[in-house]
C-alpha cells in the first residue's frame, strides 16, 4: 500500500532523495577520475574498434560497493585456461554525471554515448593507482524510488592495456603506461612500459671527438686479404704470430661484409665474410712479418690475411674525448711527414660516442707523432623530449608517441608508431620542440626477462632458416 504522506513522484521530493544520495557519497566515497572513450579507428565491416583513445579526465566522487576486496567471481575457467579477474564496483551519482560530465563529453568528437556512463570507458582509481575498464553499466538498481532512478552502478575489471593512447596531462593517471617508473625500469632492470614499442637510438649533442697516436718500430702497418671467406654467422677471431722477447704482440680485429656469395657459403643471408682485418694496436719489435690465424665465428671458413710490417708507424691510437652526436663513422685525418699516410676507421657506439680508433694502415716512416683530425659530428640535437607526445620523422613522416626518453644515453622508447623510421631522419616533438637525428633502430620486443621468444626463434634458425633459398639442404 503506498504512503499517504508521499506523493510517490513528485519533483521535490525525488530533489530531495538524489541530494542525501550526493552527500552521502561525498561523505563516504573516493574521488575517481572518469576517463571516456573516443572510438579513433572502427572496422567497417564487423564495427571493430581498432584504435581508440583517453584524453579527458573528469573528476567525481563515487561509492566502493565491494569495499572488501575485490568481488566475487575472481578466477574465471575458459578453453583458454585458467584466468584471473580483479573487479570493483563503484556508485556515482546519476544526477552528477548529467549535469557535470555530459555536458562536457558530449560535444567531444568520436564518443558514440555521452548521456549515460558507457561500457568500455575508464576508470582511474587513486587508492592503487590502477585503471579499470566499465564492463557493464547497472541503471536500474535501486529499482525507481519515487518513480526514479538516482545512481548508475559501474562494475569495472582491472584494465588490459593493448594498443590505446592515454593522454589526460595528469601524470599520475598517464604514467601507469610505463609502470610509474619514468625511465620505464625496475631497480632490478625489468621492462615495465606496458604494450609493444620501439627502441630508438637517437644522436646525442654533437661534440667532437679527440684523439691521439703513439709511434713505434718493427710494428704491423698493414693486414692484407688474401681470402674473404664465407659462412661466419659471427665475426672470426683473428691472431697474429707472437712478438720475439722484448717486443709487444699485435692486436687486430675483422669488419665483416654481408650480401656476397663466396663459393656457395653466403647462401642464407645472415652469413658474411671477411671484409677487413683493422690494427687495433700494431705491436712492436717484429723483424719478420706474423702469421696471421682466423678462428671460430660459428661455421666460418676460407678467411685469410697477409700481414706486412715496417718501422715509424702510428703503433695505436687513444680516445681523450669520445665526443658525441656521430650518426656515422667520421673521417679519419693524420698529419705529419711520412712515407705512407696513416688511415683508420672509427668505432661509434649506439649512444653515437666513438669508443676507439682501429687502423686500417698504419703508415711508414713516421719521423714524429702525426696529428689526428676527426671530422665534427651531426651538431643539430637539441632540447629533451616530453613523456606521451608526439614526435614526427622529417623524411618519412611516422608518428609515434614517447613513452621514455632517457637523455644520458639518448635512447627513445615509443608506441603507437604510424609508418617507418629513416635512419639518420631528424624526430621532431610537437610539444617541445627537441630535435635528434635517428641513429639506429630496434624493432625487437624488449627483453622482460621471462620471455623467451627471441632466443627461441634464434636457435630453430640454427636447425630450419626459411631465409634460406633451400631450409632443408643445399640448394
Amino acid at each position: 500500500m503506498l504512503n499517504p504522506f508521499f506523493q510517490q513522484g513528485s519533483r521535490g521530493e525525488q530533489s530531495l532523495v538524489q541530494d542525501l544520495i550526493n552527500e552521502q557519497l561525498r561523505m563516504y566515497g573516493v574521488e575517481v577520475h572518469y576517463l571516456p572513450r573516443k572510438y579513433i579507428t572502427e572496422n567497417s565491416v564487423i564495427r571493430e574498434v581498432i584504435q581508440s583513445s583517453f584524453d579527458d579526465a573528469y573528476p567525481i566522487e563515487a561509492y566502493v560497493q565491494n569495499f572488501e576486496g575485490y568481488s566475487d567471481n575472481s578466477v574465471l575457467l575458459s578453453k583458454f585456461g585458467i584466468q584471473q579477474t580483479q573487479e570493483v564496483t563503484l556508485v556515482i551519482s546519476k544526477e552528477r554525471w548529467e549535469n557535470y560530465i555530459q555536458p562536457l563529453s558530449k560535444e567531444k568528437a568520436n564518443i558514440k554515448l555521452s548521456s549515460r556512463p558507457k561500457e568500455g570507458d575508464l576508470v582511474y582509481f587513486p587508492l592503487g593507482d590502477r585503471l579499470y575498464e566499465v564492463k557493464f553499466v547497472e541503471h536500474e538498481k535501486p529499482f525507481y524510488q519515487l518513480q526514479k532512478n538516482y545512481v548508475y552502478e559501474l562494475r569495472c575489471e582491472l584494465f588490459r592495456y593493448e594498443d590505446e593512447v592515454i593522454d589526460t596531462d595528469i601524470e599520475e593517471i598517464d604514467d601507469n603506461l610505463v609502470g610509474n617508473e619514468l625511465d620505464g625500469l625496475t631497480s632490478d632492470g625489468l621492462n615495465t612500459i606496458l604494450g609493444p614499442t620501439q627502441t630508438l637510438t637517437l644522436v646525442g649533442v654533437g661534440v667532437t671527438a679527440i684523439a691521439h697516436a703513439q709511434i713505434v718500430n718493427g710494428g704491423v702497418r698493414l693486414v692484407s686479404i688474401t681470402n674473404r671467406g664465407g659462412g661466419y654467422l659471427e665475426n672470426p677471431t683473428v691472431q697474429l704470430s707472437s712478438a720475439p722477447s722484448g717486443g709487444v704482440t699485435g692486436i687486430v680485429t675483422t669488419r665483416m661484409i654481408g650480401g656476397i656469395n663466396v663459393c656457395n657459403l653466403n647462401v642464407n643471408p645472415a652469413l658474411k665474410s671477411v671484409q677487413n682485418v683493422d690494427i687495433v694496436n700494431a705491436g712492436s719489435g717484429y723483424t719478420v712479418a706474423p702469421g696471421v690465424k682466423f678462428t671460430g665465428g660459428k661455421g666460418g671458413t676460407g678467411a685469410a690475411a697477409t700481414s706486412f710490417i715496417g718501422d715509424g708507424i702510428v703503433g695505436f691510437v687513444t680516445m681523450s674525448n669520445g665526443g658525441g652526436g656521430y650518426v656515422t663513422a667520421p673521417t679519419i685525418t693524420f698529419t705529419g711527414s711520412s712515407t705512407i699516410s696513416a688511415a683508420a676507421t672509427a668505432v661509434v657506439s649506439a649512444a653515437g660516442t666513438i669508443t676507439s680508433i682501429n687502423l686500417t694502415n698504419a703508415g711508414l716512416g713516421y719521423t714524429e707523432v702525426p696529428t689526428i683530425t676527426i671530422s665534427d659530428p651531426s651538431l643539430g640535437s637539441t632540447g629533451s623530449f616530453n613523456y606521451n607526445e608526439l614526435i614526427t620523422g622529417s623524411v618519412s613522416g611516422t608518428k609515434a608517441r614517447v613513452r621514455v626518453w632517457n637523455s644520458v644515453t639518448n635512447i627513445l622508447e615509443v608506441s603507437h608508431v604510424t609508418g617507418d623510421f629513416k635512419v639518420g631522419e631528424n624526430l621532431v616533438g610537437s610539444e617541445s620542440g627537441a630535435s635528434f637525428a635517428l641513429r639506429i633502430i630496434d624493432t625487437n620486443p624488449t627483453d622482460d626477462g621471462f620471455a623467451d621468444n627471441y632466443n627461441i626463434e634464434t636457435e630453430a634458425d640454427s636447425i630450419i632458416d626459411f631465409s634460406e633459398q633451400n631450409p632443408f639442404g643445399m640448394p
